[in-house]
């Protein structure tokens, strides 16, 4: 119950005015003001006290009258403040329930939620990296840097999150390719300004849909089309990020499924070999063939009518900034969520190999799937590809494709002896022996305080859940941090249905209830994604 529904601030004084005659003695129902040592006047009797006294009680119980026509409330002024410093005093928590919301709500207080509610994103400052750029982009496999988790770190893996939602963006805004278009890198809005675009990509799936789909569906459109628009090389071309960051940074941004076709991509689970290359033999024996998933493998290396493959596209532009900037201190940052952090690793192992003296490569992925076997994992490892995989654990999508689903146990095996040529023959033969490769960054969406702990599948795999979560970690025994940066109304638009309802009740209460509406894009003939 709001006071102000019940007693108007202009009749506030009214109302001292009547009581000024016990104003002077001390209010048994103020613990906080002490008692006057006056006399009380001696026409003041018992029995009016208790008539005030109770006329007080029944104002403060009774209920107010919803309003059907609501409207922001107005900055209260000094005298309504008093009012509901009374009952603060009073500790009512039954009469003014959202004084108990308050107490229960993480943040606590309602103008911190409605900054977290906000479009405007507050970020964490970024810190100069200086000479540590390579430990921040791997080279020591992120050692120390995760548990608890790095303030710098936290920062440049919200960033890598925020490329791939730009990716998102992009294809959404215009999901149909043309052949004249392929001509030219689209527009994309970089989330960080000192970046530049200088490439479109483009993945092709190696297999159609029958003839006869286009004449009884013909509305399908670009949900069909073999060749999509599927992310970007951005290079970094400002002088003072250059100079915070220790070196020119270009970042490979993929986005996840969106199409038909690279669904029945995503299905095709067969492992098969990477190249014809012959096996190869190491001190701890003979390592497994190098084997992907055929379908990730499909959508790397299949050219298009109008564009080249995947494989190729990245590969010459990267060999053409190479050669731009030679001589510069350079890093390949490649990012990207479900799909596009498969295609991610891929692409890495591409340019590890692709010319001498390749800059460092780090790979930064949100909710892959596996992509390779035990072979895979060694190549890349041998070929110094950093991976730095953050998995929700309440993602499914993490879990799959794979016979072996426990890497941990497969370690401990091999770690001991027991049953090591015995997994290694598995490896070797089996087409669903798959494994992950680099080092976890496991966040989980329980710890979530805005989040429910029974979020369903959509939402554990959900980008802007990942970058929330990544934004709260500390560490692994530590709950989510009080001081979390990311905005929450791009999950609240996103995934209502899984913000708990307190929150989502008060974001109806702070007129935030519309942000999709006014979020100026237009979603309605997109195929939903897992983003």
């Amino acid at each position: 119950m709001q006071i102000g529904a019940t007693l108007p601030a202009h009749n506030l004084q009214v109302f001292q005015v009547r009581r000024a005659v016990f104003k002077c003695s001390g209010s048994p129902l103020n613990p906080f003001k002490r008692a006057s040592t006056r006399k009380p006047p001696e026409n003041l009797s018992t029995e009016m006290t208790k008539k005030h006294l109770s006329n007080l009680e029944i104002l403060l119980q009774k209920q107010s009258h919803p309003n059907p026509n609501p409207s922001p409330d107005p900055e209260p002024d000094a005298e309504t403040r008093a009012s509901r410093g009374i009952l603060e005093g009073l500790t009512l928590a039954r009469v003014w329930p959202e004084m108990k919301a308050a107490e229960e709500m993480s943040p606590r207080h309602l103008n911190r939620l409605q900054r977290l509610l906000s479009k405007s994103a507050e970020y964490s400052p970024r810190n100069c990296l200086g000479s540590r750029w390579r430990e921040y982009h791997g080279s020591n496999d992120w050692a120390g840097m995760l548990d608890p988790l790095d303030e710098n770190l936290r920062r440049e893996v919200v960033r890598c999150g925020e490329f791939i939602q730009a990716a998102y963006h992009g294809f959404h805004s215009k999901p149909a390719t043309s052949t004249e278009e392929t001509q030219w890198p689209r527009h994309v809005a970089l989330p960080d300004r000192s970046y530049r675009m200088t490439k479109s990509l483009y993945a092709t799936a190696s297999v159609g849909l029958p003839k006869w789909v286009d004449d009884v569906a013909p509305d399908l459109g670009w949900m069909t089309q073999r060749s999509s628009w599927i992310g970007y090389v951005a290079v970094c071309d400002d002088r003072r990020e250059i100079q915070r960051m220790g070196r020119r940074d270009i970042v490979i941004a993929l986005r996840g499924t969106a199409t038909c076709l690279e669904w029945a991509e995503n299905v095709r689970d067969i492992l098969v070999p990477l190249s014809d290359e012959p096996e190869t033999t190491t001190s701890s024996g003979v390592d497994p063939p190098t084997k992907v998933e055929c379908g990730f493998l499909s959508l790397l290396r299949t050219r298009g009518e109008h564009v080249p493959s995947l494989a190729e596209s990245v590969v010459e532009e990267i060999k053409r900034l190479m050669e731009k900037y030679k001589g510069e201190s350079l890093s390949i940052t490649i990012t990207g969520h479900s799909l596009g952090a498969a295609l991610a690793l891929l692409v890495g192992n591409e340019l590890s190999t692709c010319a001498p003296n390749v800059p460092p490569i780090a790979v930064f992925s949100f909710g892959g799937p596996r992509v390779g076997n035990r072979g895979f994992a060694n190549r890349l490892h041998a070929n110094n590809v950093k991976v730095l995989r953050v998995v929700n654990s309440q993602d499914l999508v993490t879990r799959v494709p794979g016979m072996f689903v426990n890497e941990d146990l497969d370690k401990k095996l091999r770690a001991t002896g027991a049953g090591g040529k015995l997994l290694d023959a598995l490896d070797a033969s089996l087409p669903w022996s798959y494994t992950h490769v680099g080092t976890e960054l496991r966040v989980d969406t329980k710890m979530s305080p805005f989040l429910r702990p029974d979020a369903d599948v959509a939402c554990c795999h959900d980008l802007e859940a990942y970058l929330h979560l990544v934004d709260g970690f500390l560490a692994s025994d530590c709950p989510f941090r009080s001081n979390a940066k990311r905005s929450l109304w791009r999950l609240l638009n996103e995934q209502r249905s899984n913000v708990k309802r307190l929150y989502t009740s008060k974001a109806n209460a702070l007129k935030l209830n519309n942000v999709h509406a006014t979020s100026g894009m237009a979603m309605s003939n997109v195929l939903p994604s897992p983003s």
